[in-house]
């Protein structure tokens, strides 16, 4: 689902203009963003959790070159399902 499926989506869902309901996913897509860089978790009980991880530095190979590189740590973006998106997902029809 791209973004603007989204945006589709949340408008029918909610009875939103697709101009409304933009706004309202690009308001919780820069919150979470903004809340990411500050170090702050952002919890949805049941949907899941948005937070920040550290990657300690290591090394890796140039898979054309097979040369080692030093790839540096890094600051990554994480999610985690909650209960009943695992629960909702794994359902089989």
């Amino acid at each position: 689902m791209t973004k603007a499926e989204l945006v589709e989506a949340v408008a029918k869902s909610a009875s939103l203009t697709k101009a409304a309901a933009e706004k309202a996913v690009g308001a919780f897509i820069s919150t979470v963003t903004g809340a990411l860089k500050k170090g702050d978790r952002v919890t949805l009980v049941g949907f899941g959790s948005f937070e920040v991880a550290s990657r300690k530095a290591r090394t890796g190979r140039n898979p054309q070159t097979g040369k080692e590189i030093k790839i540096a740590a890094a600051k990554v973006p994480k999610f985690r399902p909650g209960k009943a998106l695992k629960d909702a997902v794994a359902k089989k029809k």
